[in-house]
């Protein structure tokens, strides 16, 4: 049996992502990710089972990775807008770094492989939860369903942050994401949340 070698590993990552960005999950196969890393198909089922096991692996580390780098710097107690402000902050500085990333989490979120990928981010998730229901009994925010709290929390990051990798707004216009950007659309949420 051939011994896993870490850079080839770190490559068939990379690569797995980009063609699952490019081509979505139903243009993805291990022939075309074999072909994109320069290595033979059989090299690949040295690190993954199958194809499933595949793509579920490289979104859980993914994931994990993620949560990880939000857990570090986020604290469940703290005040609302300094709390949220963490988390913008790390998201974009995460998503600015792994480009691809919101475009493949994307594509996981509406497939098969939404329940395992989201298994992978249960601590940040509870610990969202905890800084909601935090924010909701000091009284900063009103109490609302978490999808509602998320949909205005968050998502706004993540439309600049799509806006920014195309690099054109929905005018047509270039557009590259910036910090005054980034704070001048957290403070429009911050202010459509807080009491």
């Amino acid at each position: 049996m051939r011994s896993r070698d870490i850079d080839k590993e770190t490559l068939v990552r990379r690569k797995a992502i980009e063609l699952i960005v490019k081509e979505g999950l139903e243009g993805f196969s291990m022939n075309k990710l074999a072909k994109a890393c320069k290595i033979s198909v059989s090299t690949l089922y040295i690190y993954y089972k199958d194809r499933d096991d595949l793509i579920t692996k490289i979104a859980c580390e993914e994931g994990k990775l993620m949560s990880d780098a939000m857990m570090r710097e986020f604290d469940s107690n703290a005040g609302f807008e300094e709390g949220l402000r963490v988390q913008w902050k790390i998201r974009y500085k995460y998503l600015i770094k792994k480009p691809l990333l919101s475009s493949f989490f994307d594509q996981l979120q509406s497939s098969t492989y939404q329940r395992r990928f989201m298994a992978s981010v249960n601590g940040y998730k509870d610990m969202v939860s905890r800084f909601m229901k935090n924010a909701i009994d000091r009284g900063d925010i009103n109490k609302m369903p978490l999808e509602v709290y998320w949909t205005v929390a968050q998502a706004p990051l993540y439309t600049l942050m799509t806006f920014h990798h195309r690099g054109q707004s929905p005018s047509g216009k270039p557009f590259k994401m910036n910090d005054k950007l980034l704070w001048q659309t957290f403070d429009l949420v911050v202010k459509a949340l807080k009491k």
